[in-house]
C-alpha cells in the first residue's frame, strides 16, 4: 500500500548518491582553475553553484529522511494492527504456555525494529552503496593511479566488516532473547505482586530480577564490544588510504602527473568513501536487529493456535445443555474431564462443586470453546456447539470470572467491554 512513497524515497536515495559526488570535483576545479589561474570572479561564482547544490542536497536528504521514517511507522502500525488481531484470536491453551512478556516484546519492540528496517536500514544500505560505487567510479574517470592508492586498505575493511557483521548478529539475537525475558519477568511479577508479597518473597525475587538483568547488560556489553573494535579499524585503515595518496599524489603534482585539485577531490573522496563504509556497518547492524525482530514476530503470526470455527449456525441458542461421553485434557492425554455427561434443562440452575483442579472451570470453558474437547460432544438444544459461528455462540453466554481483572478505563467501560447493546441504565 506504500509503494509510491517507497520509490520516491528510493529515488532521492539514489539522487543524493549522485549529488553528493559533484562538489568534491567542483572543489577540484575551483582550485586548477580560479585559484592557480586567479580568477576572484570565476571563483565566485562556482562557490554560489557550490552553496546552491549543497542546499538541493539538504532539501532531499531532509525528504528522503522524512519519506523512508514515514514509511517505516506506517508499516508497523499495520503489522502491529495484525499481529494484535492475530493474537486476540489464540486459544487459551496458547496463553497458558506463553510468557505474556514476551509477547508484549513481539507486539512492541521488536516491531520497533522492524521499522528501523525502512526508516534507517534498507534505504539507507541502498543509498551508502549507491554512493561508493559513484564515488569510486568517479575516481577512476579523473585518475586511476590515485585511485588504485586509495583502494589498497579496502581487502581488509572488507574482511573486517564480513567479521563484524558476524559477531554482530549473534550479539543483536542474545539482546533480544535477554529483552524478552526481562520484559516476561517483570510483567508477572507486578501482576503476581500480591503473591510476592504474601509469601515474603521480594528480596529473592529481587535477587532472581538483578540475575536476569546482568544477563541483559552482558549482551548488550557484547554488541558494544564489536563497535568498540570495528570503529578504530576503519579509522585506521582510512588513514592508511589517506596517507598512501599524499605520499604518491604530493611527488606526482611537483613531477606534473596530478594537479594541486584532483589532490583535494580525491582527499574529500577518502572521505566521503571510509564514511558510507563504516556506517554501512551501522546500517548492517539496524537490518540485522530488525531480522532479528521480524523472525520472532512472524515466527507469531505464523503460529496457527485457533480454535476451529467451522460453524455456520447464528441464531438458536436456546433450550438445553447437554454434555455427552466428554474428554477433556489441557495436554496430551492428562485428562481433566473423563467421559463426563449431564443434561441441564433451559431454566434450570445448576451448581458444580468440587475441589480446586476437578474441571468446574473447564466445563465453562469448553462451553465457551475456549478450550477444545478431545472426545464426545456438547449440545446446545441438541445441536453441536462446534456447528454454532464460533463468534455468536460466545457472544450469547455471560461468564462472571472468578478472577476479576480491570483494564486501564472508566468503570463503565470496564462492565460492558465497549459493547454497544449494552445502555448505560
Amino acid at each position: 500500500p506504500y509503494k509510491i512513497v517507497f520509490y520516491l524515497a528510493f529515488f532521492l536515495t539514489v539522487f543524493l548518491a549522485g549529488v553528493g559526488v559533484i562538489r568534491p570535483i567542483l572543489i577540484g576545479q575551483a582550485i586548477d582553475v580560479y585559484v592557480i589561474g586567479n580568477d576572484a570572479e570565476g571563483l565566485l561564482y562556482l562557490t554560489l553553484i557550490i552553496v546552491g547544490i549543497l542546499f538541493i542536497e539538504a532539501a532531499a536528504q531532509f525528504y528522503q529522511t522524512y519519506y523512508s521514517n514515514w514509511l517505516g511507522q506506517s508499516v508497523t502500525i499495520d503489522i502491529r494492527s495484525k499481529l494484535f488481531n492475530h493474537i486476540t484470536s489464540f486459544n487459551l491453551k496458547y496463553f497458558d504456555k506463553t510468557a505474556i512478556g514476551t509477547l508484549v516484546t513481539r507486539c512492541i519492540s521488536d516491531i520497533e525494529t522492524i521499522a528501523q528496517i525502512f526508516s534507517q536500514g534498507l534505504l539507507t544500505i541502498m543509498g551508502e552503496l549507491l554512493k561508493l560505487i559513484v564515488v569510486i567510479a568517479v575516481m577512476f574517470a579523473i585518475n586511476w593511479k590515485l585511485t588504485l592508492l586509495s583502494l589498497i586498505p579496502i581487502p581488509l575493511l572488507i574482511v573486517a566488516l564480513v567479521v563484524f557483521k558476524n559477531a554482530i548478529k549473534k550479539a543483536f539475537q542474545e539482546v533480544r532473547t535477554q529483552v524478552a525475558r526481562l520484559n516476561a519477568f517483570v510483567q508477572e511479577h507486578i501482576v503476581g505482586m500480591a503473591i510476592v508479597q504474601v509469601f515474603n518473597r521480594e528480596e529473592k525475587e529481587k535477587e532472581k530480577f538483578v540475575a536476569i538483568n546482568r544477563q541483559h547488560r552482558k549482551a548488550h556489553i557484547n554488541s558494544v564490544w564489536a563497535y568498540s573494535i570495528f570503529f578504530p579499524v576503519v579509522e585506521i585503515l582510512s588513514a592508511i588510504s589517506l596517507a598512501f595518496l599524499v605520499w604518491w599524489g604530493v611527488g606526482g603534482a611537483l613531477r606534473g602527473e596530478v594537479t594541486p585539485g584532483d589532490l583535494v577531490t580525491f582527499i574529500l573522496f577518502i572521505y566521503m568513501l571510509f564514511r558510507p563504509i563504516r556506517q554501512l556497518a551501522d546500517r548492517f547492524n539496524v537490518l540485522q536487529m530488525g531480522m532479528v525482530g521480524s523472525e520472532r514476530v512472524f515466527k507469531v503470526l505464523d503460529t496457527e493456535a485457533h480454535i476451529e470455527d467451522a460453524g455456520t449456525l447464528n441464531s438458536g441458542i436456546t433450550g438445553d445443555i447437554e454434555f455427552k461421553n466428554v474428554w477433556f485434557a489441557y495436554s496430551d492425554e492428562e485428562w481433566v474431564l473423563k467421559d463426563i455427561s449431564f443434561k441441564v434443562k433451559e431454566g434450570e440452575t445448576v451448581a458444580f462443586v468440587g475441589a480446586t483442579g476437578a474441571g468446574k472451570s473447564s466445563v465453562i470453558n469448553l462451553i465457551n470453546r475456549f478450550y477444545e474437547f478431545q472426545k464426545g460432544d456438547i449440545l446446545i438444544n441438541g445441536t453441536s456447539i462446534r456447528d454454532y459461528d464460533i463468534n455468536y455462540l460466545r457472544d450469547k453466554i455471560a461468564v462472571v470470572l472468578q478472577d476479576v481483572f480491570l483494564f486501564s478505563d472508566s468503570i463503565r467501560n470496564n462492565i460492558s467491554l465497549y459493547n454497544d447493546e449494552i445502555s448505560m441504565e
